[in-house]
């Protein structure tokens, strides 16, 4: 047994970089990571001359251009006034190629509610795994046993391997998520699309606050699989909690805004910054039609509550400290 953390940080950081289910997982979310990037970048590329002379050529297409031509306000609108039939030809040409050839520009700011949040939940609960993965192996090969050979201080080793996979988490998620924000900033650079220095900075922010919501997982991985001592397990008590929390939240009765205390909400508002909910319960009379229905335009009467990043956070944290409390405890006094 050795005094000092340096020694069993070392053999938990080995132990986890030869994890071949750790490795794997973490390649699960560099492939997600480069498919969103893939799908992004070609879903929105520019449209090619000869891709515009292929639709041109089109009947449909053809003939809803001389229906233009042949009644430019039906399509133009306003801008058809003043118009002499070459420049009406020409607006109709570019209108309905636009229609039929046209795909959507890319918008960064856009991306930071799509496919950006979709990438994000899957690296996170890749990453919730490894921390699960990384403690389910030591139970259910017997190597722990022999680990607490070595040191027989049980909190040690668990603080030392939730500090390793812990550190993991937060650096993968934020290399990968990074990467991803800088390669679509790089991208609308390439196409010279402004991004105006806000969304710049939020996106940064997100990628940040992701990074802590996923090192906060792959805790929460980790914690219950050293409490159930099996992957398996872990993987189905979450399952579970994922179905049933917000309608155990709900159905407690307790709450008068079960919404805010939903664990959805509140990681959502860890990682976007904020979360919107709604109350249905606890407005003033007044606040209601004789049909039951919210006035939400009536001073106080808006039933949109909003949850920021610093709650979603203290909420997703505590959750966590309560369950790695409960595994620490468990693990100091369950026999091997």
């Amino acid at each position: 047994m050795n005094g000092s953390w340096l020694p069993l940080l070392r053999a938990e950081v080995d132990r986890l970089r030869w994890r071949r289910a750790v490795l794997l997982l973490v390649l699960g979310a560099v492939v997600v990571t480069a498919f969103t990037f893939t799908v992004t970048a070609w879903d929105t590329r520019p449209v090619s001359d000869e891709e515009v002379a292929e639709v041109r050529q089109t009947t449909y297409v053809v003939s809803e251009i001389d229906q233009c031509t042949a009644h430019p306000r039906r399509y133009l609108g306003p801008r058809a006034r003043g118009l002499d039939a070459d420049e009406a030809a020409r607006t109709c040409e570019e209108l309905v190629l636009g229609w039929y050839s046209g795909r959507p520009t890319l918008d960064v700011a856009s991306e930071l509610g799509n496919g950006f949040i979709a990438c994000t939940v899957f690296v996170v609960l890749l990453l919730l795994l490894m921390g699960a993965t990384f403690a389910g192996h030591d139970w259910s090969t017997g190597s722990m046993s022999n680990q607490l050979l070595y040191e027989t201080r049980r909190t040690r080793v668990w603080l030392a391997k939730a500090l390793v996979v812990g550190v993991a988490g937060l650096v993968v998620s934020a290399v990968l998520l990074g990467a991803l924000w800088g390669g679509l900033l790089l991208l609308a650079s390439s196409r010279d699309l402004p991004v105006p220095d806000a969304v710049v900075a939020d996106g940064w922010a997100q990628v940040a606050r992701t990074a802590v919501a996923a090192a906060l997982a792959t805790l929460l991985g980790f914690a219950l699989a050293m409490l159930f001592r099996s992957t398996v397990a872990t993987i189905a008590v979450l399952f579970a909690l994922a179905v049933s929390t917000g309608g155990l939240v709900a159905a407690a009765g307790l709450f008068s805004e079960s919404s805010r205390w939903d664990p959805v909400t509140n990681i959502a508002a860890l990682v976007e910054g904020s979360a919107s909910y709604y109350v249905d319960v606890g407005l003033d009379r007044e606040c209601y039609t004789s049909y039951g229905e919210v006035r939400g335009r009536l001073p106080g009467c808006d039933p949109e509550r909003t949850v920021g990043a610093v709650q979603g956070g203290l909420y997703t944290g505590l959750g966590v400290v309560v369950v790695g409390a409960a595994s620490v405890l468990v693990h100091r006094r369950r026999d091997v």
